[in-house]
C-alpha cells in the first residue's frame, strides 16, 4: 500500500503548484501544461445518471488522484437524423451553441468548470470542427457551410453516415467557427480545446482560428492527428498515435524495446522544436473499438506503458475515464453503458506518477532525454530526463520475462531514490527486474 498524502497537504501542493506554472509560458504553450496532464472524461458513460451534475461529485476524488486538466467530450446537443444507435454518437452535433440537455443545463455546465478551477484545474472541451450531425440547423440556415456530391446534397466523410461534412473554402464558415470557439471561452472560462480529426480541416482556417484564440486567452490546443503541420498552424499539442501504435506492438510481442526508440526518433527529426505529444494508453476510440487498455495492454503489461506516457520527452499523459479503477471493458460509442466504479485500484499508482511528473522539473515536456544502454536493449529501455539539477532515471522491462539488468552506459549517478519504492537504492551494478516492471528514481 502506498502512503497516503492528508487530502489538505495534496489539495495545497496541487493548486499552489499550478498557480506556480501560470505564471510561466514554455515557447508559447500555456505554462501549465508543460508539467500537466489530462484526464479524459466521458460524460454519458461516467455515472448512471450521466450527468454533469453527477461528475461534479467525482471533482475531489480527481483532484486528490493529481489530475490537472480534464478533456470533456463533446457536451453539445447530437443529431437525431442518421443517428447511430439508440442516444447516437457524441461527434454529430446538432449545435455548437448548445449542451445536450442530457446531461443538464449552460448553468450547469459553468458550475462544473467553476467547481474544477476552484480546485486547482484545467478544463479543455472537445470540439468538432470537420463536421456536423445529420440535423444541424446550420444545414437549414447555412447550406452553403457544406460539402456536396455532384447531386447537391451534403456528403459525409469516410463511413461516418450520421454527419455531414463541413467546406473551409467558404469564408463564412470558418469565421462562424471561430465566433463559436471564441464564445465557450468567453461564455464559461474553458482554458482550451481538443480538436476531433483536425488534419481533416485546412492548415490556412487552423492558423487564423488558433492566433485569433489565443488573443482572447492563451488557451491549450490538442489536435487529434499525428501529422508534424499541425504545430506549425499554432497547436500545442498532437497525438502520439504512432508511438501508441509501436507500443501496443510490443506489448503484443510483435515488436520490441527499440521501437520507443523508433517512434521518438521520428518525433525528433520531423516534429517542430517544442512540439508536445499527447501520450496514452487508451482512449475513447481505442477503448470502444479496440479494447484498450484491458485487452491491449492487460494487467501487469499496463505499467510500463503508463510509466512511459508520464515520462517520455515532449509528452502529455492522458488518463480515460475508468483506467484507475481499472474498468475491465470497452464503453459502448452510441448506448448507456455506466462505468462502475468501486475501488480505484490503480489510483495510488496514479497519483504517484502524475504528483512526480508535476513536481519534478525533469520531467517537464521541455526537459532534456537522455537514451541508456544495457545488456539487452530489445527488452530493456532505460533513460534519463534532466534539467537543471532536476533528474530522473527510468527503466523499463518491456518484455514478457524477467531480465537481469547490467549496464552499458552507466547512470549520472550511483544512488538515487525509488519513487515507488519510497527508499534510496545504489543501482549502478545492475538487478533484476521483473516482466513487465519498472523502476522510476528521481536524484534524491
Amino acid at each position: 500500500m502506498l502512503p497516503r498524502l492528508t487530502a489538505l497537504f495534496l489539495s495545497a501542493l496541487f493548486i499552489l503548484n499550478a498557480q506556480a506554472q501560470s505564471t510561466a509560458n514554455i515557447a508559447g504553450h500555456p505554462g501549465w501544461i508543460n508539467n500537466g496532464n489530462i484526464y479524459e472524461v466521458n460524460v454519458r458513460q461516467y455515472t448512471p445518471e450521466g450527468t454533469f451534475n453527477a461528475f461534479a461529485a467525482h471533482l475531489p476524488r480527481l483532484r486528490r488522484m493529481g489530475v490537472q486538466t480534464l478533456w470533456f467530450m463533446p457536451i453539445h446537443p447530437i443529431s437525431k437524423k442518421d443517428r447511430k444507435g439508440a442516444l447516437g454518437s457524441y461527434y454529430a452535433a446538432a449545435s455548437f451553441r448548445d449542451v445536450n440537455p442530457e446531461y443538464g443545463t449552460l448553468a450547469d455546465w459553468k458550475r462544473l468548470v467553476q467547481k474544477a478551477h476552484s480546485l486547482g484545474m484545467k478544463v479543455i472541451i472537445d470540439w468538432v470542427p470537420n463536421h456536423t450531425g445529420g440535423d444541424h440547423y446550420w444545414l437549414r440556415t447555412h447550406p452553403e457551410f457544406y460539402v456536396k456530391d455532384k447531386n447537391g446534397q451534403p456528403v459525409s466523410p469516410f463511413d461516418w453516415t450520421d454527419v455531414r461534412k463541413l467546406d473551409y473554402s467558404n469564408p463564412q464558415l470558418a469565421d462562424s467557427m471561430i465566433a463559436t470557439l471564441k464564445y465557450w471561452i468567453t461564455e464559461s472560462g474553458i482554458d482550451g480545446y481538443r480538436c476531433d480529426v483536425a488534419a481533416e480541416v485546412p492548415q490556412a482556417f487552423w492558423t487564423r482560428c488558433i492566433a485569433q484564440l489565443k488573443k482572447v486567452k492563451n488557451v491549450f490546443m490538442l489536435a487529434e492527428a499525428d501529422e508534424p503541420w499541425l504545430h506549425d498552424a499554432g497547436f500545442d499539442a498532437t497525438y502520439g498515435w504512432n508511438d501508441f501504435a509501436n507500443w501496443k506492438g510490443i506489448a503484443k510481442g510483435e515488436k520490441n524495446a527499440t521501437y520507443v526508440d523508433t517512434a521518438l526518433n521520428r518525433v525528433a527529426s520531423g516534429f517542430k522544436k517544442g512540439a508536445r505529444r499527447l501520450m496514452f494508453t487508451s482512449n475513447h476510440d481505442e477503448n470502444t473499438w479496440n479494447k484498450a487498455d484491458y485487452g491491449t495492454m492487460p494487467g501487469a503489461v499496463h505499467g510500463p506503458f503508463a510509466v512511459l506516457t508520464a515520462t517520455v520527452p515532449r509528452g502529455i499523459p492522458l488518463i480515460y475515464s475508468g483506467q484507475e479503477e481499472p474498468f475491465l471493458d470497452s464503453l459502448s460509442f452510441f448506448y448507456k453503458d455506466t462505468i462502475n466504479f468501486h475501488q480505484y485500484a490503480r489510483a495510488p499508482f496514479y497519483q504517484r506518477l502524475l504528483e512526480l511528473r508535476r513536481t519534478v522539473p525533469a520531467l517537464g515536456s521541455d526537459a532534456s532525454f537522455v537514451r541508456l544502454r544495457t545488456n539487452d536493449d530489445t527488452a530493456l529501455y532505460a533513460f534519463e530526463r534532466r534539467k537543471g539539477k532536476s533528474k530522473v532515471l527510468v527503466i523499463l522491462n518491456l518484455s514478457d520475462k524477467q531480465q537481469q539488468l547490467r549496464w552499458q552506459t552507466q547512470p549520472s549517478q550511483k544512488s538515487w531514490f525509488n519513487v515507488f519504492g519510497y527508499q534510496p537504492e545504489t543501482v549502478d551494478k545492475g538487478f533484476g527486474i521483473e516482466a513487465w516492471g519498472y523502476a522510476v528514481y528521481t536524484e534524491k
